[in-house]
Formats: structure tokens, sequence, C-alpha cells
């Protein structure tokens, strides 16, 4: 049964395994101090959750905001990516203390991983993640995650914790994800405007949806954004995962989101099998092809994509590599692996398949990414 309430977050038959993810403005001061007496509580809360029968995994920022304060490093240690390195460097090994120490007042253990972009990209490093996520929670550990900002740049981040909590309910097998914000959840407006009004329940993320987003962090101290959690919420959606974006700043946040129903509850609308569901939350194609109407159109009744409906081909890409899938207005509809390289995609581009041999000096294959390799967005 899928989760359809936020009260059934807290029910360990509907929500076994449960991803949670704590934002720096929540856990850290503007001081750079940790926020230790709100910390507890949500241990506490952690605690409970063991108590009923549910594994819980923490995605936790804070490691730059630690780093900055003891290092004395100016706008947060983000006035550029060496700061933000260095911070990180000295931040994690506070922000994993802490953890450890309060989680152990309850008798829990914490067990540190780090991941990049890449971690979560490649197939059999992504699995490798799911193992070790998996064996941490059957021993009864609690995972606290975090991306490694340490060696990550611009090019292979995540950027915000709130797409990396998605990913990770994928690699570990989640139920839900719960976003821990400095709002309600998602308003139909900007939150300051008086006439907002919190939307409850979300069934698909679409251009409605996307349209009640502002972006950026309102604390200064974060990375993500409403933006940010909308794609999470897509990512988790197609993997069969709830996620909910609840107010973190109260004590008791969770009890409180799930005794008041206080939240925005994004229903998982599919569950992708397992590749595709790894597919479908990749973040960063290396190209996009761009196909004709009829393809596009295609694409809904399971077909694959063949070179006679591609009609632009932008990047550069190796055979294999992960591309975008546009339409001809620029919307997404599908990403996938693709079977030629970027240069191979642009000669037979539009052409039939009875040109392809003579363009390409082999014998084309089935198709320029196959359906089986693909997954609808």
């Amino acid at each position: 049964m899928a989760i359809t309430a936020l009260s059934q977050i807290h029910d360990p038959a509907l929500c076994a395994r449960l991803v949670l993810k704590v934002g720096s403005a929540l856990l850290v001061e503007r001081g750079g101090a940790v926020r230790r007496q709100w910390l507890e509580s949500l241990v506490a809360e952690i605690a409970a959750a063991r108590v009923r029968g549910q594994q819980v995994v923490v995605v936790s920022s804070g490691a730059i905001a630690l780093g900055a304060a003891r290092l004395g490093l100016a706008q947060g240690g983000r006035a550029n990516l060496a700061d933000a390195q260095a911070a990180a460097a000295v931040g994690q090994i506070a922000l994993s203390a802490v953890w450890a120490e309060l989680l152990a007042a309850h008798g829990l253990t914490a067990a540190q991983m780090l991941v990049t972009l890449d971690d979560l990209e490649d197939r059999r490093r992504y699995l490798n993640a799911s193992s070790t996520l998996a064996r941490l929670l059957e021993q009864g550990a609690v995972p606290v995650v975090n991306e490694n900002d340490s060696v990550a740049t611009a090019e292979i981040r995540f950027g915000d914790n709130d797409r990396l909590a998605a990913r990770v309910a994928q690699a570990a097998g989640a139920d839900a994800v719960v976003l821990l914000s400095d709002v309600d959840g998602l308003f139909d407006r900007d939150p300051a405007d008086p006439a907002a009004e919190l939307v409850r329940e979300v069934s698909g993320v679409d251009d409605t949806v996307r349209a009640m987003a502002g972006a950026g962090s309102g604390s200064g101290m974060g990375s993500g954004g409403m933006v940010s959690k909308l794609q999470a919420a897509e990512i988790a959606g197609r993997a069969g995962i709830a996620l909910a974006i609840v107010n973190g700043t109260f004590q008791r946040a969770l009890a409180r989101a799930v005794e008041e129903n206080r939240g925005t509850l994004f229903h998982a609308h599919r569950r992708d099998a397992g590749r595709k569901a790894w597919l479908g939350g990749r973040l960063a194609p290396a190209g996009v092809l761009t196909v004709d109407d009829g393809c596009a159109s295609a694409l809904e009744g399971g077909s694959s994509i063949l070179a006679a409906g591609v009609v632009a081909v932008d990047g550069d890409f190796a055979r294999g590599d992960l591309v975008a899938i546009h339409g001809r207005k620029g919307d997404r509809l599908a990403q996938g692996l693709v079977e030629y390289s970027a240069a191979e995609c642009r000669a037979i581009a539009g052409r039939k398949a009875g040109e392809q041999a003579a363009l390409l000096g082999y014998a084309p294959r089935s198709a320029v990414v196959h359906r089986d390799h693909m997954v609808l967005l």
C-alpha cells in the first residue's frame, strides 16, 4: 500500500524505512554553533521511530556552515569553491561527532556516508552505496549521509541535499522522504503573501506546481530552495516513494506535522523497476536529443527513439552516456542511455534506416535510445 497521508509517515506497516533530510539553517545557528537543543529533540524522534519498528536514514547538511565558523571564513564558507571545500573538511568532523554523540545517548549507532554525484550516477557505485545502506540498516545503525563537499566541484555535485535525499531514498529502498524546511510546505504563491495557502497534497509535479515554487534559500546558509524540493519530489515519485515537506523549526517537528497534518505530501505516482528508477533519478545528462512531434507521441506508447525522429543534437557524449530527450518546445520528455556518440547522432539525425549504414560506415543499431534503456519523465 502507498502512503497517502502525512499521518502514515509514523506507520511502520506503510513506512518501514524513512529518509529524513535536515538542512543547514535548521541545524546550525548563524554564528556557526550547532542548535543542540533542537537537534536533541529531532534525535529523540528518530529514536522513537526506531522503537516503532522503523528504520531511519538521515541526510544531514551543515558541514560547510560549521567548518566556516571554525575557520573564520566569509559568507559562511561559500565565497568560493576552495573555501567551501576547506570548510566542509573541517565541519564534517564536527557534524559527524554531534550526530554520533546524540544518537549514542539513545543507544543508537551512527554511521557516516559521504557521497558525490558520480557515486549515484554510476550504476556500479550506486549499487555499492545501496548495498552499504542495506547492511547498515540491517545491523541497526542510523546512516548519516552528506555530500562529500570537500572534493565535489560544480561539475560533479548535487548542489543541494534535497535531491540527494531523494536519490539516497532510491538507493536505500525507502518508503518515504521527509524534507525538514523553514516553511510549512509548498504554498500556492509566495508565503509572504497573506493570501498564500498551503498546498497539502500534490499528486504530480507539473508546470502549475512548478510555478508555485520560488528559487533560493531564505536563510543564506543552505543551497536549496523550493525548486530543488520539487525536483526531489519528482525523483522520489517515479521510484514509488512519497515525499513530504514539513516545517522543521519546531521542537518535535515530525510529530507536529503528523498530528496536525501540517505540511505538503507528494504522492508517489508510479514505481519504476530498479534500473529504470535509477535512470529516472540521474541528474547529469551529457547531452540533449530533440525529437519531432511524431517521435514524442510514440514515446508515450513505449517506442524507442529512432534516428528519423531526431531533429537536433546538443552536447558532446559517447555511446552509453545519459542523454535527455526534449520535444520541439524544449519540454523534458525522457532520458536514457544513447547508442551512438554525439557526432554519429548528428550524422544520422532525421535519416531513415536505409540511409544510415552509408553515413556510419557500419550497420545501424536498432535505435538511438532503446526503450529498455530509457525512462519517461
